[in-house]
């Protein structure tokens, strides 16, 4: 090859790049500028579908164009984050992902995506504690009366959660190791159903992210017994966390975070951040937040979600495996 056409090559090749990052730069400019798709993973009813459709109401009123929220539930969230993920990184699609997120590259078998390497972490928007609620007539008035009555009759009492797997229902795991207990765990699809058969009586607790179960305590249908975080929710203050219940070190806290598919050009992905960054500013929005979801906002970078989640996996991974656990 003579040095001349490397020079050729070499010219076309920088002038493809310069092309390519003007059309990037343009398509930011430009963004949205077709209806957008905000997959959801889990059904109504619990706190992943309201936060996403309060996100795009708020969007689409800033934006001026539709921001679509489409169910796409099962597998612990993972059938629509693998949705998310064969899309095409034009902007136009979104997936909020719960923290089932972060275990499922452990749970899932021949999962149909790579978590760190499928998909473009935008912005963990915030975490919350969980807690452990059961219907008022019940026996259960605090941590001890779950404990006496689960060594009384082992692997009678039953919990629900958002699924096999699920942060629910590692931390209940973990819980039930450190307590000397058994319990019977029932997955259900989501945390509203889960809320729902407890305060039928069909089940003796539901743990959950405390915004789904928060208007049920307020209104006295459900009482809360325990609570997951480091320190105790403002949702529920008059409620112990596990630590202060006798089980040093063990917290764990929901969480909900936006991805997109991979190779999202890094000016779209500025934008993005950008706008929701606006969204989760308005003053009403945090106060929702943090008031009905029971949630402390983080609103992070796409850089810091990245570390988080990648955190997240190695620690829920190994939980996952000592204890053989497997999706439903």
């Amino acid at each position: 090859m003579t040095v001349f056409r490397k020079w050729i090559l070499s010219v076309m090749a920088t002038s493809c790049l310069f092309s390519a990052a003007q059309v990037s730069a343009q398509s930011a400019a430009d963004w949205p500028n077709k209806p957008v798709r905000f997959i959801c993973p889990f059904p109504p009813g619990g706190s992943v579908d309201p936060l996403a459709r309060l996100t795009s109401a708020r969007l689409s009123a800033a934006l001026g164009q539709q921001f679509v929220v489409d169910n796409r539930t099962g597998g612990s969230g993972s059938i629509g984050t693998a949705l998310g993920a064969k899309s095409a990184p034009d902007g136009h699609t979104f997936v909020i992902v719960f923290d089932t997120h972060a275990v499922n590259p452990a749970l899932i078998a021949n999962l149909p995506y790579d978590t760190l390497k499928d998909l473009t972490n935008v912005m963990l928007v915030g975490t919350a504690p969980m807690v452990l609620t059961t219907n008022p007539t019940k026996p259960y008035k605090g941590f001890d009366d779950v404990v006496k009555l689960a060594k009384a009759k082992p692997a009678t009492l039953t919990f629900g959660s958002v699924g096999s797997g699920s942060l629910g229902h590692l931390a209940m795991m973990l819980v039930q190791q450190q307590a000397s207990i058994k319990m019977v765990h029932v997955p259900y699809k989501g945390g509203g159903p889960a809320v729902t058969d407890t305060i039928g009586g069909q089940i003796d607790f539901a743990v959950t992210s405390v915004a789904v179960p928060g208007p049920h305590i307020k209104a006295g249908r459900l009482r809360a017994v325990v609570s997951t975080g480091e320190k105790r929710s403002h949702v529920v203050p008059d409620t112990p966390t596990l630590i202060e219940s006798g089980l040093p070190g063990l917290s764990a806290n929901a969480w909900w975070g936006w991805v997109a598919p991979a190779g999202l050009p890094a000016p779209l992905l500025a934008k993005v951040h950008s706008e929701m960054v606006k969204v989760y500013a308005q003053p009403e929005l945090r106060k929702q937040l943090t008031e009905q979801f029971g949630m402390d906002l983080v609103v992070s970078s796409p850089e810091a979600m990245t570390k988080f989640v990648t955190t997240e996996i190695g620690r829920w991974s190994k939980v996952v495996k000592e204890n053989n656990i497997r999706a439903d």
